[in-house]
């Protein structure tokens, strides 16, 4: 049996005590697979932020289990914490958050330089990165030169280097018009196809549609989870 990318195991995140005690997260559970895409919905304030910081280690649950690649990281020192960030996740922000100053090749090849590869091999897998994205040949480009679009694919490349195989994408499209938008889940959509395993935190139902499944979550709790195609028009209503 293949071993997912990514579970969550009944985690709640909690904050403050007694009285002032504020569920972010309450007793969620999801499994996403090698070759899925599942797409996060739900108001401001739901959890959505803070599931996608649990899903990728940059926090810990209050309770319940995190598993990336089958290792539980609420077990990890911070230094093993940091390891399983940097070799096993990507990060797609909707900013794009590349460096300026770095070719296009350079932001992708980053994080193995961070691993201590050596240029020579990172460069060369960067491309090889940049080609599975639509991008061979742009490699020595600076993100000033790339439009919205190119400067977002470059970032999936930087998520989807080396051994990582689980993306997380946090409003991805949301600096990004409508085509172009549409272009970039299409990217990582193939990326999911091709054997990773995403999370797209969205607002937007038409985004949510390039997903397997949508997990939807109102005040920390999941109150939904359906193929894409069949989300409830109802749980887009605002609560009365």
């Amino acid at each position: 049996m293949t071993t997912p990318h990514l579970v969550l195991d009944r985690v709640s995140r909690i904050h403050g005590s007694g009285d002032l005690t504020v569920y972010a997260l309450s007793k969620a559970s999801l499994t996403v697979s090698p070759g899925e895409l599942v797409a996060v919905m739900g108001p401001s304030g739901s959890g959505k932020s803070t599931l996608l910081n649990l899903a990728g280690a940059l926090d810990l649950p209050s309770s319940g289990r995190v598993l990336i690649d089958g290792v539980d990281v609420t077990t990890l020192s911070p230094q093993g914490l940091a390891g399983v960030r940097r070799k096993k996740v990507g990060f797609v922000f909707q900013d794009f958050n590349l460096i300026g100053s770095l070719t296009a090749a350079e932001n992708v090849f980053l994080p193995l330089e961070l691993d201590g590869v050596s240029p020579r091999q990172g460069r060369g897998l960067a491309e090889e990165s940049l080609v599975a994205v639509g991008l061979g040949g742009l490699g020595d480009r600076f993100p000033d030169e790339l439009s919205g679009g190119q400067r977002q694919r470059v970032a999936i490349a930087r998520a989807l280097i080396g051994e990582r195989r689980l993306v997380l994408a946090d409003e991805p499209t949301g600096a990004l018009d409508s085509h172009t938008g549409e272009s970039v889940l299409r990217v990582l959509r193939e990326r999911c196809d091709a054997g990773a395993a995403g999370l797209l935190v969205t607002h937007d139902p038409r985004h949510a549609a390039w997903a397997d499944r949508v997990l939807f979550l109102r005040d920390g709790a999941v109150v939904d989870t359906s193929a894409a195609d069949s989300v409830h028009p109802e749980l887009f209503e605002p609560v009365p």
